[in-house]
């Protein structure tokens, strides 16, 4: 009790002094008031208070009688501000943002915490790390448990997108190739997630990256032109949608490089009905292509060249000139249709002065593109990106694509038109000769020709009417058989009829059939025939003829007999050798001689000393 009651007296002791210190300027200055011979009392200029957590400090500066200024420091004690409040006053204001942020931080981190504890979250986690790490064999191996383990979990879609990815970052045409069919699973089990475009971009990049240049094999290309455009039709809505755009760009741009150049391989050969073609096709199916106007120029050049074939053909028939004149009137005008394309559609191309150079040459005049198609070709041409020195050295050791210059703006085109092909256009060509010249040539004229010189074909009048009728085949029992009474053997022949119908093979041949009479035959009597001469030997059929001309065995006249074999000079000693197996005087056979510097030998010595190391 005692205590307390001095606890409280110490306090109202405190108060009362704070409070008369308050109070004593106050008293002053009312005892000053009252006293009329006191001094004038010194009035306040200035006043700034200062706080600091539970004291606050008050500084006035007033001016005495002589008028100089005068500060006075006034300290209080705030008993009821704690040290929450002055913490609070001291920190600075947060946005409305900045809460937010905060707030959202605040909830990812608790769900975090809640999640780490789950055995799934910690497998997935773990896989992550391995992935990030490089182990990508044990990143797919925590993941399968993973979901062997928790079919059910909520990081289900995300672990089978990490296996695809896992085998799209390491690389090699193995690893793609199981990479393309992960993600093509994916889609199939999640077709509606957000994911699912990103798997099939993937798809996409795996053929990019395979890409060769464009005189290579051009397979993968096609397959990444597709799955681009797959992307494109299939999810337009997705965020991914511009860089998919941008890789259909570059890869067109590949596969326009390739049909330019076969272009230009055929205009070296002087194929223009090739170079029509593939040039055609280049303008029709790939417009953002970088060099379209060096295209556009060639497909003009193909046309003028079909044009100065058609100058130099001499055809010997009346009207060939008109005929002329309507087939230039029309490849003429598919080159000048070229040139203007160039000058109005691509009017800030780099050859469009070559264009118009062409258009001169041809005495046609040169059009002016309008603003909007002068905008448009800027904004494509300014859209393409510069070559630098990391793109040359890419360009040179890894032998990727060229795709520096493609285009950056402009939809490209997600279906293909049709392609033109070379027999299409030979056979135009050939359509558009023939109308050209039956318009223009008398029914009465004779076939145009190739060769002027050729000769004209024989009138109908001297052509037999009717074309005799082929004699009937020969059959067996007509042929004429031998007479078959004696005990010899009977022979028949079969032979060429002897009259004048020809052979369908150009010879006759004849076939000569041996039979034997029965052994228990019995001799018939000999037909009555005149004998032959006593010097002329009996004939035996079963004897064999020998094959060949009679005179077969005769010596060859001397005319005939080959020449003697010239002796061999030997060019490099200057002499002639003897032939060899020519006879020498002694009667041995003489042997070529050995020369030891063009040929080698056995039998001969090897050389040793100096002659070793010097051949000559």
């Amino acid at each position: 009790m005692n205590s307390s009651r001095f606890d409280i007296s110490l306090v109202r002791t405190a108060v009362l002094a704070v409070a008369s210190v308050a109070g004593f300027p106050a008293l002053m200055l009312n005892a000053r008031a009252q006293d009329p011979a006191a001094p004038p009392v010194s009035t306040p200029v200035a006043t700034q208070t200062q706080t600091s957590g539970a004291v606050t400090t008050t500084t006035t500066t007033t001016t005495d009688a002589n008028g100089k200024p005068v500060e006075s420091v006034t300290s209080s004690v705030n008993f009821h501000r704690g040290k929450k409040t002055a913490d609070k006053d001291e920190k600075a204001v947060e946005s409305k943002s900045t809460k937010k942020v905060l707030k959202n931080e605040h909830k990812v981190e608790s769900l975090a915490g809640v999640d780490a504890k789950l055995p799934d979250k910690q497998l997935f986690d773990k896989a992550i790390v391995a992935m990030n790490k490089g182990h990508f064999d044990v990143a797919r191996l925590d993941l399968q448990t993973m979901l062997n383990t928790y079919p059910d979990s909520q990081y289900q879609m995300r672990a089978k997108l990490a296996i695809a990815d896992s085998w799209y970052k390491e690389g090699g045409t193995a690893a793609l190739t199981q990479a393309e069919s992960e993600y093509s699973d994916f889609r199939v089990f999640f077709p509606n997630a957000p994911e699912a475009a990103e798997a099939q971009m993937r798809i996409g990049d795996i053929y990019f990256k395979q890409m060769d240049r464009p005189d290579r094999d051009y397979s993968k290309s096609i397959h990444a032109e597709e799955e681009y455009r797959r992307m494109l039709t299939d999810y337009p809505d997705s965020v991914l949608v511009p860089e998919a755009k941008q890789r259909l760009r570059d890869v067109q741009e590949v596969l326009a490089t390739r049909e330019s150049e076969i272009a230009a391989f055929y205009g070296t050969r002087d194929n223009y009905a090739a170079v029509i073609a593939r040039y055609q096709t280049v303008v029709d199916t790939y417009p953002l292509y970088s060099h379209l106007d060096d295209v556009l120029i060639g497909l003009g050049d193909a046309y003028e060249a079909q044009a100065r074939y058609i100058r130099g053909m001499k055809v010997n028939v009346p009207g060939a000139e008109a005929a002329k004149a309507r087939l230039l009137e029309l490849y003429d005008g598919q080159a000048a249709d070229c040139y203007r394309k160039v000058v109005l559609e691509h009017a800030a191309a780099p050859h469009v002065e070559d264009a118009k150079d062409r258009l001169a040459a041809m005495n046609l005049p040169i059009p002016t593109p309008t603003a909007a198609q002068l905008a448009a070709s800027t904004a494509l041409e300014n859209s393409r990106s510069t070559y630098k020195i990391s793109d040359y050295a890419r360009l040179i050791f890894l032998h990727t694509p060229d795709t520096v210059i493609a285009a950056h703006t402009g939809e490209p085109p997600l279906t293909d038109p049709k392609a033109t092909v070379a027999p299409e256009v030979l056979k135009r060509s050939q359509a558009q000769f023939n109308a050209a010249f039956a318009a223009v040539m008398p029914a009465t004229a004779p076939p145009l020709t190739s060769n002027p010189n050729a000769p004209a074909a024989a009138p109908a009048a001297t052509v037999a009417a009717t074309p005799a009728a082929p004699a009937a085949p020969l059959q067996f029992q007509e042929v004429p058989t031998a007479d078959t009474t004696g005990g010899s053997p009977t022979s028949s022949v079969l032979s060429a009829p002897a009259s004048g119908t020809p052979m369908s093979s150009g010879t006759s041949l004849g076939v000569e059939i041996i039979t034997h009479p029965a052994p228990d035959a019995t001799p018939a009597a000999a037909p009555a025939t005149t004998p032959a001469p006593a010097t002329t030997p009996p004939v035996d059929p079963n004897a064999l003829k020998a094959v060949g001309p009679s005179n077969a065995n005769a010596p060859l006249p001397d005319v005939e007999k080959a020449a003697p074999a010239p002796d061999v000079a030997n060019e490099a000693a200057g002499a002639k050798t003897a032939a060899a197996g020519t006879p020498n005087p002694d009667g041995k056979t003489a042997k070529p001689a050995l020369d030891k510097k063009d040929e080698s030998s056995s039998k001969t010595k090897k050389k040793t000393g100096v002659e070793k190391i010097i051949p000559f």
